[in-house]
């Protein structure tokens, strides 16, 4: 059935709310600014977009710390207003997923009001409690994502709470029926609504080990350490085996409003490839995943592109696998990627991967005009990760400042006043209105790119097989109904001489850098039709 479905293949265009375009001139992206401007997501040619989280909130973590899981916060319009983003989006062809939080919530929101005030009332068990242990410390070594113990004293019931992210985010207990009820009744009250689908944030994090064991200590010298959450494996605090169970009554929710409503989970962690596969498992579970084995890749190389593939064969009962390059969690991939090489030229090439990979692609805004990573300086900082470390990591404001949409206007357009990030002046020469009247222009090519993945069926759906290559080189074939298409790509820095074997049988139909007979020039690519 999912070969069928308007999301198997599909292009999500992710839209990070406060950045998309400012309708009201406060500084800050909102709704009508983004119903303003869904022309140009829908001349892009996707399918849909995924809309990051817009719910009332306090903002410590940008509004993925949910005060209100039914309400639109002021600074970004009103439940009228995403009706009206709705509509609209609808009216262009376009379909709406939004994100769905299940892991925790703002210490702001009601439920965690009431359940903090003592261990005896109505919500006493919503949330994930705890004694000290007899010295006063923390039950037990869990380490939170962004800095410091997993867990926050908390006088009025004289316990800790869990929270694997702010402190001022605590872990729901989603163990527990009656939170999962009002979690499924959060979900159809969005449906209701006519939203298509959601994206479903760290769900691997919605379910703890009860008995709280310590998680063990990662062995000296592997990986990266610049926050005390990478020093221990993640066993205990996440990735309970029950959450497919709660995923299965979501499903069944979903079903009841028709077959074309698309979920699909964000995973991360070191358990994540097996997590997106356990979690989209069969026809009762979510429709996709994705992981971050690209957003967080510190280069692409074929080895990362084989890998990544290879996790995803085609089983029988096996989900259907999400990517991107690109979010408002990761560093833009031209910055990470490019490495000191021509940036728009990466930038291409990137799309040009991203578009031919198989599963769902996600695009995320200004990643069509090739927008470099943003240097925002330390006083200028709003991401409570990056102040938090800062500089041993580059955080996240660098890849949500605004978006450009006017080369010569201040702030790119966005905004009259100061934005709350600012607009690098690197990127107003990317500005859309500057690519809309270029035919060469990375935007462009950004269309023409999602034309083919849609008007292909090998590329939006079809089989995909690797070519052994020696790197830089990376190649693979796509094929379905009866169509075969070839992939290649030169991902160094020096000019390569390839072509198939049967080159005589292919006939290019796209390609950037330049690729020309045999020589395949650094950053270029191309892909080919089968000929006969």
């Amino acid at each position: 059935m999912s070969g069928n479905c308007w999301w198997h293949g599909a292009v999500l265009y992710q839209i990070y709310p406060r950045s998309f375009a400012d309708a009201n001139n406060d500084g800050i992206g909102d709704l009508p600014g983004i119903t303003a401007r869904l022309d140009h997501v829908a001349s892009l040619g996707v399918d849909g977009i995924w809309l990051s989280p817009f719910y009332t909130s306090p903002m410590k973590d940008f509004g993925y710390d949910i005060a209100d899981y039914r309400g639109v916060d002021p600074i970004f319009g009103t439940l009228d207003d995403f009706d009206r983003l709705v509509a609209r989006a609808h009216e262009l062809g376009l379909k709406l997923i939004i994100d769905q939080v299940y892991s925790h919530t703002s210490d702001q929101h009601e439920w965690f009001r009431e359940s903090r005030t003592d261990r005896t009332n109505a919500k006493a068990d919503w949330y994930v409690w705890a004694d000290a242990k007899p010295d006063g410390s923390p039950p037990n070594n869990w380490q939170s994502v962004f800095h410091g113990p997993c867990w926050t004293w908390d006088a009025r019931r004289g316990q800790y709470y869990l929270h694997n992210f702010l402190s001022s985010q605590p872990d729901l207990n989603v163990h527990n029926p009656d939170v999962q009820q009002a979690l499924l009744d959060t979900a159809r009250f969005w449906l209701d609504r006519g939203v298509d689908g959601f994206r479903l944030d760290a769900i691997n994090f919605s379910m703890h080990d009860p008995a709280l064991t310590d998680n063990p200590p990662v062995a000296p010298g592997v990986g990266k350490r610049t926050r005390p959450f990478e020093f221990q494996h993640h066993f205990h605090n996440q990735s309970h085996p029950d959450i497919p169970l709660f995923l299965q009554r979501l499903r069944g929710l979903i079903d009841g409003y028709g077959g074309d409503r698309f979920t699909v989970a964000e995973v991360g962690g070191e358990q994540a490839d097996r997590e997106m596969k356990l979690f989209t498992h069969g026809p009762d579970r979510l429709n996709s995943a994705y992981g971050f084995n690209f957003l967080y890749a510190d280069r692409l190389t074929p080895e990362l592109v084989h890998d990544t593939i290879a996790l995803w064969p085609g089983e029988d009962g096996e989900g259907w696998p999400s990517w991107a390059f690109s979010n408002h969690d990761a560093p833009r991939v031209v910055s990470r990627w490019a490495a000191g090489r021509d940036q728009r030229a990466f930038a291409r090439l990137a799309l040009m991967v991203l578009m031919a990979l198989r599963g769902n692609i996600f695009l995320y805004q200004g990643e069509e005009l090739g927008l470099p990573q943003a240097h925002v300086p330390f006083e200028q900082l709003r991401d409570p990760e990056a102040i938090a470390n800062w500089p041993a990591t580059q955080g996240r404001d660098g890849a949500r400042t605004p978006m450009p949409w006017h080369g010569d206007m201040p702030n790119g357009g966005f905004c009259d006043i100061a934005p709350w990030l600012p607009v690098p002046p690197e990127h107003l020469d990317l500005a859309v209105d500057l690519q809309e009247v270029d035919p060469g222009s990375i935007l462009n090519l950004s269309r023409r790119l999602i034309a083919l993945r849609k008007v292909r069926p090998a590329l939006r759906a079809g089989e995909i097989r690797p070519i052994d290559l020696p790197a830089p080189l990376l190649a693979f074939e796509r094929e379905a109904d009866g169509e075969r298409l070839l992939c290649a790509f030169n991902l160094g820095n020096e000019a390569v001489a390839w072509q198939p074997s049967d080159a005589a049988t292919w006939r290019m139909i796209e390609a950037v850098g330049g690729p020309e007979g045999e020589l395949l020039p650094p950053l270029s690519g191309f892909i080919a039709e089968r000929l006969g």
